[in-house]
């Protein structure tokens, strides 16, 4: 449908704001300590709290939390599987389940715990990384339709000459 093609590039949209975030954030603690293992890491709450913030407000969006873009796409992916193939829908929905539990589970060994490790909070560089994309990420949550003003047209078109081929 119309309505599932745009959800899936505003999903492939929001997926590029929010993974790249995602990413970033795993480079931040890399730089500081040269390790991706998830164990030695925790309380940084305490010692990084606008890491931990930019962090949480990424997994949030990454689980599709409302007013950020993923929730959108999601929903939208969701409400257009189900029209087509109810199955394929609970699958889809039992998978997003657990990409959420498992995002929480790692914002939480990250951030919460001991402290194992004293880390310096983000610099002003790379919050300044980490800006455009936690706007770009609320933006497209809150106003949507702007994105699917400027791509109905021609989905609608491509939807069309597809049932017709």
């Amino acid at each position: 449908t119309v309505i599932g093609v745009e959800a899936a590039i505003l999903q492939s949209l929001s997926h590029g704001f929010v993974s790249s975030a995602l990413f970033l954030i795993i480079g931040v603690l890399y730089d500081r300590w040269h390790s991706r293992v998830v164990k030695y890491y925790g309380g940084l709450t305490h010692t990084m709290p606008i890491f931990v913030i930019i962090f949480l407000f990424f997994t949030m969006a990454n689980l599709g939390l409302p007013g950020t873009s993923s929730f959108i796409g999601e929903f939208l992916l969701l409400v257009s599987a189900f029209e087509a193939n109810s199955t394929a829908c609970f699958f889809a929905a039992t998978s997003m389940i657990l990409g959420g539990g498992y995002s929480l589970w790692l914002f939480n060994r990250i951030a919460y715990g001991n402290i194992k490790i004293i880390g310096i909070d983000l610099s002003f560089r790379e919050f300044m990384i980490f800006l455009p994309l936690v706007i770009g990420t609320l933006f497209m949550g809150i106003y949507p339709n702007l994105f699917f003003s400027v791509m109905h047209a021609t989905v609608s078109n491509l939807v069309w000459v597809d049932l017709w081929l």
